[in-house]
């Protein structure tokens, strides 16, 4: 019983360390809600423009929208909810000897475990995407705070599996959120592609999402895709075997 208790202490002053150079650090900064977007504007070597600015403002607290290596791609899904394409993804990269970042949700957590376990399993890396998919800059401290380490815990120990890249819901973020998930140990990660891929009732043509998707190709490429796509699971293979012929190869994120 003593032991526990010398536990449970050291967890608590830990957490209120934590907290408390939180407070004195990141919630400093300005925090001011952006919604983010890559945009349309790319470079002579099509990497986004928008990618480009968010990382010269927020590299330093360690968000990042696109990498720097020019020969690499990061595949990146967004887990909010499952709709039965995942586990055609998860045998799509397997095939392809591809690994990706699956950034998941509480409630995906919760819901999903077989198939987070199979990400873990398989060398995907989970990234978190909140524990209820909120909007941080809109969060008190202590809110913003447990949405990330909540969802963080709860995988530990359901997992033994320590997270180490957040996307901020919805992609909006501010300096002090961004400097706020460094200070908890984790790397923001945004992206330099994305496309309507979301709603389920309105899917966009495979063949023109295929020209998209493959087309927008640039090295340091960070790819956002939702898998409640059908679009996205049927095409995934050609993408995969495209970028490869252009030259690209699918890595890990290294920071």
């Amino acid at each position: 019983m003593l032991k526990k208790f010398i536990g449970i202490l050291k967890y608590s002053l830990a957490a209120a360390a934590c907290i408390g150079m939180v407070s004195i650090t990141a919630y400093a900064l300005d925090n001011t809600c952006k919604g983010y977007g890559q945009g349309r504007d790319v470079d002579e070597n099509n990497r986004p423009v928008g990618a480009e600015m968010f990382n010269s403002e927020m590299s330093q607290y360690g968000g990042y929208a696109m990498f720097d290596d020019n020969g690499k791609i990061v595949l990146t899904f967004d887990q909010g909810y499952e709709n039965g394409y995942t586990t055609p993804i998860l045998d799509a990269l397997k095939e392809k000897d591809v690994k990706a970042v699956f950034f998941v949700t509480g409630d995906y957590v919760k819901r999903n475990a077989d198939l987070v376990k199979r990400m873990i399993d398989e060398g995907h890396v989970i990234g978190n995407h909140g524990m209820a998919h909120a909007s941080l800059p809109n969060l008190t401290r202590d809110e913003a705070i447990n949405e990330i380490m909540s969802l963080h815990d709860y995988v530990v120990n359901k997992f033994g599996y320590e997270m180490k890249y957040f996307r901020p819901p919805c992609g909006e973020y501010s300096e002090q959120a961004v400097a706020l998930a460094q200070e908890l140990g984790y790397t923001t990660m945004l992206w330099s592609f994305a496309y309507k891929d979301w709603e389920v009732n309105c899917q966009p043509d495979p063949a023109e999402a295929f020209d998209r998707v493959s087309g927008a190709a640039h090295g340091g490429a960070i790819y956002l895709l939702h898998s409640v796509s059908a679009t996205n699971a049927e095409i995934l293979p050609q993408v995969i075997d495209c970028l490869k012929e252009q030259g690209y190869d699918f890595c890990l994120p290294e920071v």
